[in-house]
């Protein structure tokens, strides 16, 4: 059966004017900062103006752990928010910008696919207006004052061995991870062991996708913490005095992006953590403008809702104090057949005891997200070789775990494929049933908020770390961060730190290998197995199949 691939699809739309996408939402034209003629910025100044109006319903779209079969959860969210707009209600999208690093290494875009995607594709994918340029930008701005201030005399008598600061690029290239600097003599500098991590993993963006406004920003990026003394004194961004000009940096990427969506409804395309590394949300700043705009808002946390969901109700939503109405968790009865055991190979047929064996991975997220307080549908996004019986069977095990399963056709049929899914969150949203509270509170030592998450999101037995480890927690906490929650960098494929590791395992443990205090973006950083903060790029990356046609357009996106 031959399909259009994502690109194609994306080539044929229809686009309007971003002018009339912003007037469906009330934006004068004069606060869109045009790129063109399909997408631009919402100006801070209109933003501030809607202080007073009343806040939307919150939608939040996560999934099942991934597989390599696939589950569609930027899909799902673009699909529901247009079947939102097709009952009748006045919806708006809210997903993160795609990052360079998975383009060219193996995961592909963050538009969607098929016929429920945000465009124009393409652009969204690669450069798309420039923000993560200008957050690499200032990032490596910070990074090269630090190595100056410690040239030109020390006069903060920084402790070169305890510069925490990386650098950052916005591309899969492992060779950058571990690094020595300032090589070449004198007129170099002073040599030091330091490293590269991917942009989506720099506080810089954390702090972007927080901030309220500019002013916010400026005093978040203020607080980053990059160094100590050898008296162990914490070293701040404000300290080297490069919070100002990263702000000038970031004063055009700090405006959320405003885009559509095939069936030409409004989606706000803004900032860009990974969930496995980062906290995996879009900014604070557009999902909140989107409230005001419209009834309904739909979002996505990044990976699997161990992951995504649960930095977005810790972090994002404790943060931002935001109230979701309602959760949908992606799933597809491939990803059911996977952790069932089947290969990926063999999942064209028909294996209804694979599809039983493997539902109880969806059955832990379903629990997990329901003890955030907040109501559930599952979303099975359609495969066309899907059976009945299997369809069926993941519905009678989502019955028995006292939640609705509905089968989605957006990826084929748009809007019109995803009209039960939308009339079931709109119910949900509007019973009132949403009684959201995080995982643990903001006082809690630092030590029991992992093990709180490790023991009730992965189910783990017990958390292991070093004495180094626990004493660093608690000298942040004696520094006044031990408010902050914890944000876990993990494989997403697994509740475990083993990525091999599907299904619903129990009684594992969660090795911590690293802790980064982000003081700015107001979390602490908890590294665990073998997940690295600079991915590389696989055996065979996407950028091999990459490149202009003969009419000079894009091949191979995805």
């Amino acid at each position: 059966m031959a399909f259009k691939t994502d690109i194609e699809i994306a080539r044929e739309a229809k686009k309007k004017p971003i002018m009339e996408i912003g007037a469906k939402l009330g934006i004068p034209s004069e606060h869109l900062l045009p790129y063109g003629h399909d997408k631009a910025k919402v100006s801070q100044e209109f933003i501030k103006s809607l202080s007073g109006k009343k806040d939307g319903k919150l939608v939040l779209v996560t999934a099942i752990n991934p597989t390599p079969a696939g589950e569609g959860k930027t899909t799902t969210t673009v699909g529901l928010g247009d079947g939102l707009n097709r009952i009748g209600k006045k919806a708006v999208i809210c997903i993160r910008e795609a990052s360079l690093g998975p383009n060219f290494g193996m995961k592909g875009g963050a538009a969607g696919g098929g016929y429920a995607q945000v465009v124009p594709m393409e652009e969204m994918n690669l450069h798309f207006t420039g923000d993560f340029h200008a957050i690499t930008s200032a990032h490596n701005l910070l990074s090269a004052m630090i190595d100056n201030h410690i040239y030109w005399g020390n006069e903060l008598d920084i402790d070169e061995r305890r510069v925490s600061w990386r650098r950052v690029m916005d591309m899969n290239d492992r060779a950058l991870r571990d690094i020595v600097v300032s090589l070449g003599g004198v007129s170099n500098g002073f040599p030091r062991q330091t490293g590269f991590d991917i942009t989506v993993a720099s506080e810089v963006m954390a702090i972007l996708c927080l901030s309220n406004d500019l002013e916010d920003l400026q005093k978040r990026l203020g607080d980053i913490v990059v160094a100590y003394t050898r008296a162990k004194k914490p070293i701040y961004c404000r300290d080297i005095k490069a919070d100002g000009a990263m702000t000038v940096l970031l004063k055009d990427a700090m405006q959320p992006n405003l885009v559509q969506t095939l069936e030409n409804n409004p989606a706000f395309v803004h900032g860009g953590p990974f969930a496995n590394i980062a906290h995996g949300c879009n900014s604070v700043i557009a999902t909140k403008t989107a409230l005001k705009l419209g009834e309904y808002v739909v979002t996505e946390a990044g990976f699997g809702a161990d992951l995504g969901a649960e930095k977005f109700f810790d972090i994002k939503c404790r943060k931002a104090g935001l109230k979701p109405a309602a959760a949908v968790i992606v799933a597809t009865v491939r990803a059911m057949k996977m952790n069932g055991g089947v290969a990926k190979a063999d999942l064209g047929s028909e294996n209804v005891d694979a599809v039983k064996k493997g539902c109880p991975n969806l059955g832990r997220h379903i629990a997990n997200v329901k003890s955030f307080g907040v109501p559930v549908v599952v979303a099975i996004n359609h495969f066309y070789s899907d059976t009945d019986a299997e369809i069926a069977a993941v519905k009678a095990y989502v019955a028995e775990q006292g939640a609705e399963a509905i089968l989605c056709k957006h990826w084929a049929n748009g809007s019109a494929g995803i009209e039960d899914l939308a009339h079931k969150v709109v119910q949900l949203a509007e019973s009132g049933a949403s009684n959201f509270a995080p995982l643990y509170p903001d006082e809690m030592p630092l030590f029991q908020k992992i093990e709180t998450i490790a023991k009730r999101i992965y189910h783990a037995d017990e958390v292991i770390a070093d004495k180094s480890i626990r004493d660093q927690l608690k000298a942040w906490e004696a520094a006044g961060y031990g408010h902050l929650p914890i944000c876990v960098a993990k494989t997403q494929y697994s509740f475990t730190t083993d990525p091999t590791v599907r299904g619903a395992p129990t009684g594992h443990t969660v090795p911590v290998r690293e802790v980064r205090l982000s003081a700015g973006a107001g979390f602490i950083v908890v590294i665990c197995g073998e997940i690295m903060t600079m991915p590389g790029l696989p055996k065979v990356p996407s950028a091999e199949v990459i490149r202009l046609n003969d009419q000079g357009h894009v091949e191979g996106l995805f």
